[in-house]
């Protein structure tokens, strides 16, 4: 394999990565490459340490040590049983709780629906989540989902797929961003403002 080769097999990998366009995986892989050769070998370190002992939580979807599935944030007594947060990515979990707004459980859907990006129900935990509603006694299911066309179908399924379980399904509330003025918003942002208010 000619080394222009191995280097287009590392970008085409690094671009695979969420937020990592094909210019700075290009970047990467040369810096990688021709640069500090120490960084692969920490990289390397880092990724099969990764591998071997990181799991996505089966109960919630966010990473968690292999012996400690479900995570700490599954077993905590201090937390509500009965209020479920759906997301669509783990990330979204450390967001909500760095916010320190939330004290109940967590299900993460891996995605949402996209017919463009060929991701349907069968590839999002959307049967996982129906039988932790049907099974663990949860009260209130809040989406909170993106508020982006995606978000709004995988919320709508969801509302439909949960329908027959006796569970509130409520979303997170819409409107203008704290410290920003009326005349910047959008007149989408204004609509939902007004119909969410307080």
């Amino acid at each position: 394999m000619a080394a222009g080769e191995a280097l287009q097999r590392l970008v085409t990998a690094l671009a695979k990565l969420p937020g990592v366009g094909r210019r700075s995986a290009e970047r990467m892989a040369m810096r990688l490459a021709v640069g500090r050769r120490d960084l692969i070998d920490e990289l390397l370190g880092a990724l099969v340490f990764v591998q071997k002992s990181v799991t996505g939580c089966s109960r919630c979807g966010t990473p968690t040590l292999i012996e400690e599935d479900p995570c700490r944030l599954c077993t905590s007594p201090g937390r509500d049983d009965q209020l479920l947060c759906v997301v669509e990515e783990p990330a979204d979990i450390v967001t909500i709780e760095r916010s320190g707004g939330f004290r109940g459980r967590y299900h993460a859907l891996m995605g949402t629906l996209s017919p463009p990006k060929g991701q349907g129900p069968a590839d999002l935990r959307v049967r996982s989540l129906v039988e932790r509603v049907r099974g663990e006694g949860i009260r209130e299911v809040i989406l909170a989902l993106n508020t982006d066309v995606e978000g709004d179908a995988t919320a709508a399924f969801l509302e439909e797929a949960l329908r027959a379980q006796p569970v509130t399904i409520s979303r997170l509330a819409f409107g203008l961003p704290a410290g920003s003025g009326i005349r910047y918003s959008d007149p989408l942002t204004l609509e939902r403002a007004f119909k969410g208010r307080l």
